[in-house]
């Protein structure tokens, strides 16, 4: 039995990409090398997309950017919710995000970061199937790649109530640690979900790895 019917689909994209020196959720995917002509997708549009396969909805929270995703976000069908401090941290956009899921009244949400590159399909389709087919003791799944863990993720609602619970000075993977045994790790065979992309060095990298 399935373990929930409806998903929602949650980017977390308010950062100020500081390190990157621009927005990460506008940088073209897949990346091209110098000369060539970019892509006309971006991380953000590629995260929608992405998620879009396995969710019903797909919500992106934004902060002080929100005029400039917000052509992106309605273009792909996708929806927005602002998150109005989002100088608190990360996980405070996590927090508006997950009860703008539950507001929507979804049981489970598929959550990325918008500094991520988009997983493959087969990625998010596996994912799903395992936490459809998970007992219900288990609050989240989380993929694994040689031993890194990453995104996108799944919770259901007894992870996104401990999130919500705790401060939004938290970090999501010290929650998680504290629900471990609520925890099921699936192992895929995706680097790009271990990927953090944090600066234009770490960007540029990105040419490098293996088709």
């Amino acid at each position: 039995m399935a373990r929930a019917s409806s998903f929602a689909g949650l980017i977390l994209a308010a950062g100020e990409s500081l390190r990157m020196g621009r927005d990460k959720a506008l940088l073209p995917w897949p990346p091209t090398a110098a000369g060539q002509e970019p892509s006309s997708e971006t991380f953000l549009s590629a995260a929608i997309h992405s998620l879009s396969l396995a969710t019903d909805f797909v919500l992106v929270v934004v902060g002080k950017n929100e005029s400039a995703l917000a052509p992106i976000i309605y273009a792909h069908g996708a929806s927005l919710v602002v998150n109005p401090d989002p100088n608190r941290g990360q996980f405070s956009s996590l927090q508006v995000g997950l009860h703008e899921v539950l507001n929507h009244g979804r049981d489970a949400a598929m959550v990325t970061l918008v500094d991520r590159p988009p997983c493959g399909a087969a990625t998010v389709q596996t994912l799903r199937d395992a936490f459809e087919v998970a007992d219900h003791d288990v609050w989240a799944v989380v993929p694994e790649f040689s031993g890194a863990h990453g995104h996108p993720y799944l919770v259901a609602r007894e992870m996104m109530a401990a999130f919500l619970r705790a401060p939004a000075s938290s970090i999501a993977r010290d929650v998680e640690h504290e629900y471990q045994k609520h925890i099921q790790y699936v192992r895929v065979e995706d680097p790009l979900i271990a990927m953090n992309i944090n600066t234009s060095e770490d960007y540029a990298g990105l040419l490098a790895r293996p088709s």
